[in-house]
């Protein structure tokens, strides 16, 4: 028998004040499809742990998935052979220093993709979060060039990881590792980071029932963490 739910809400892009309807009460991961990309929205969103992502030739559709993959901050892993990279690589990091730089990595076409979901729309709105002080970057150099990182949204105590890159061996990896790190010093409880892979799995992410991060979330989301986000440091500080 099919679950007593709520199906998918359609939004109206002239109405940024319109809730999205529970996360709990939805009948599968899509809780509603429509509206726009405005800070206003995304903001609201995220607070209730929704999060926007779809094709460029697709309305925006609005997701909330159950299970929710995430990442406490203490708990990542750094194997022995990233620990070595990290020793030995000539690397450096920075924070919030390339946002535009970062998303930009982030929605080149990749191997066995076809389009990016990070459209010019989705660019300007995380780049306005960025502008809000709700976006950050951490960025990763080697000799001086940009060759991984990340971007996400920090809402209380909880990060929102939307995309990263790599453009050599392990440089995405670091960048998670540092984030974890700089979170966890800084008091966040949890790194969101969407989907389970077995790239993010093996870095100490795992799957909790839509319930359990929601709840997270409730709780996480009241909290003040003091975050230093213009960062610049070698690697060889934090290895």
């Amino acid at each position: 028998m099919r679950p007593e739910g709520v199906c998918p809400v359609l939004l109206r892009d002239y109405d940024r004040s319109a809730p999205f309807p529970d996360p709990e009460q939805a009948d599968g991961n899509l809780i509603a499809i429509g509206g726009d990309l405005s800070r206003e929205r995304l903001l609201r969103a995220y607070a209730q742990g929704i999060f926007p992502w779809f094709a460029e030739e697709d309305p925006i559709l609005w997701w909330c998935p159950d299970p929710r993959a995430v990442l406490e901050p203490s708990a990542v892993h750094i194997s022995r052979s990233l620990r070595k990279s990290a020793r030995n690589g000539d690397w450096q990091y920075h924070m919030d220093s390339d946002f535009v730089g970062v998303i930009d990595a982030c929605a080149e076409p990749r191997a066995g993709q076809s389009g990016t979901w990070i459209t010019p729309a989705v660019r300007a709105a995380y780049l306005d979060l960025f502008a809000a002080g709700a976006a950050h970057s951490l960025e990763v150099y080697q000799r001086d060039r940009l060759v991984g990182g990340l971007y996400g949204v920090a809402l209380g105590g909880l990060f929102f990881g939307e995309s990263m890159f790599s453009r050599v061996p392990d440089a995405s990896k670091l960048a998670l590792v540092l984030l974890a790190r700089h979170l966890q010093h800084w008091g966040f409880g949890l790194i969101d980071t969407q989907f389970i892979t077995p790239h993010l799995q093996s870095m100490g992410a795992r799957e909790w029932t839509r319930s359990a991060f929601l709840q997270a979330l409730a709780d996480l989301c009241t909290q003040h963490p003091q975050a230093d986000w213009k960062i610049s440091l070698s690697l060889h500080e934090m290895f």
